[in-house]
């Protein structure tokens, strides 16, 4: 989101607006470096609609802050209160939608409409809710009646392409999705259902890539991570598969089938996933991340690390006591002083000297087309990155665009003068390669 860093959570949330400009952006803040900040906020959001009746600003507010966190029953609790405002009675239907109640949610579409929420966009969910009962022919008639005025959004070509999939038309089904993706690249929906054809027809590659979109930003479905996890344990993937499983059952505990899925996936691996040693690595990637500037040291010393090209408490790990006392000015005081700073955390000069190489990222995809390979090979500098950027990433070593995705925003955060701007900055150049950090 542009101009991020100055985005208060809390006047988003509870601001004097909450329309659909209000929900984007906490679409953007739940896959931002301030989504624990905003999932805290919507939670507490949450505890004080609980009992409330007749307050339809505040069930609005945690209701549709429930349904962009996946948690739907409590969505629809709070929702099925409000009675007049027109977003939040849009958003029961969305919610009933999800829970697969399609008369009910067809009936709330039509509540949101007479309520005066948009009227084009409640026909096409409506009709979906139709096709989803069997009613194809009715569903169709229903959204080719608005093709004039629907016809250039994204949910007229996803229902389109789904009633061509009804009828047995893959070709023409793939068509109308991949054009409502190119409306709206977060199609959450278009997404699946692109993910699944793919799937259908072998094409692992591209529906794991398509999973992986479809899941980039909220809200999630639960069916995209039970599939994405089944396609990374098909490829022997099982850190990943693991992931997926149990980020199903962050939200729902009663999952039946992710449960027995990352039972299998642990049974078959001796790479299953182990939370307190992730939560240890995370721990220590952070700390090795600080900068060596938020600690007391001599001028001297300071100086001496910055002419070497030290800058981080992990860059201390991976040089000898001797290569520091070969610095210009660098002397038993400033080893000493670095050796107690390095004690008092935990670590010592040069203990990761023989560290091995990195593992690649979660969500790497391995097998690469010609056109991605050549993309993921562009060089940082055909980026036109500010000159501070510019200066980072020089600093983290990062010469390619492949490089750079496989960082994380708190890892780049952790580097010296980088801050959210030149991080806002790398996200838009990424973005408009069809590419994102590691884990966004």
């Amino acid at each position: 989101m542009d101009g991020m860093e100055t985005v208060k959570v809390r006047e988003v949330i509870r601001g004097d607006r909450f329309g659909e400009e209000e929900i984007e952006q906490i679409r953007q803040l739940l896959v931002s470096v301030q989504a624990s900040e905003t999932r805290q906020e919507l939670s507490a959001l949450q505890a004080e609609a609980n009992g409330v009746e007749g307050d339809d600003d505040l069930l609005t507010r945690a209701g549709v802050g429930a349904f962009l966190l996946g948690q739907h029953q409590q969505a629809n609790r709070f929702l099925s209160s409000v009675k007049k405002a027109p977003v939040g009675v849009y958003y029961r239907a969305l919610t009933l939608l999800s829970l697969e109640r399609f008369s009910e949610a067809a009936e709330a579409f039509e509540a949101a409409r007479k309520a005066g929420y948009d009227e084009i966009e409640c026909t096409l969910q409506q009709a979906g809710c139709l096709r989803q009962l069997g009613e194809v022919d009715a569903a169709e008639q229903s959204i080719r009646a608005i093709a004039a005025q629907a016809a250039k959004r994204a949910e007229y070509s996803f229902q389109m392409g789904c009633i061509f999939a009804d009828r047995g038309d893959s070709m023409g089904a793939i068509e109308y999705f991949e054009r409502a993706v190119d409306m709206d690249p977060y199609h959450s929906r278009a997404l699946f259902r692109l993910a699944a054809e793919n799937a259908l027809h072998g094409n692992d590659e591209d529906a794991i890539r398509y999973y992986e979109q479809s899941l980039s930003k909220p809200p999630f479905f639960m069916g995209a991570l039970v599939n994405l996890g089944l396609l990374y344990e098909d490829q022997e993937k099982y850190k990943a598969a693991a992931y997926c499983f149990r980020k199903v059952l962050t939200f729902d505990p009663n999952h039946s089938r992710a449960r027995l899925y990352l039972k299998d996936v642990e049974a078959t691996s001796d790479q299953y996933y182990d939370e307190d040693l992730a939560r240890r690595d995370a721990r220590m990637e952070q700390l090795l991340g600080r900068p060596i500037n938020d600690f007391e040291l001599s001028v001297r010393a300071r100086n001496c690390l910055d002419n070497m090209g030290l800058f981080t408490l992990g860059d201390l790990t991976t040089v000898t006591e001797q290569e520091l006392l070969g610095g210009k000015n660098f002397g038993e005081t400033s080893l000493a002083e670095l050796r107690e700073l390095m004690t008092q955390h935990g670590l010592s000069i040069g203990m990761n000297l023989h560290q091995q190489e990195t593992p690649e990222p979660m969500f790497q995809n391995m097998n690469l087309s010609p056109e991605e390979q050549a993309v993921m090979n562009k060089p940082i500098s055909d980026l036109e990155l500010s000159v501070r950027s510019r200066k980072c990433m020089a600093r983290l070593g990062i010469t390619t665009v492949g490089e750079l995705t496989r960082k994380t925003a708190d890892e780049l955060l952790s580097s010296r003068n980088f801050g959210v701007t030149s991080l806002n900055e790398l996200r838009a150049k990424l973005a408009d390669l069809g590419l994102a950090l590691r884990n966004e």
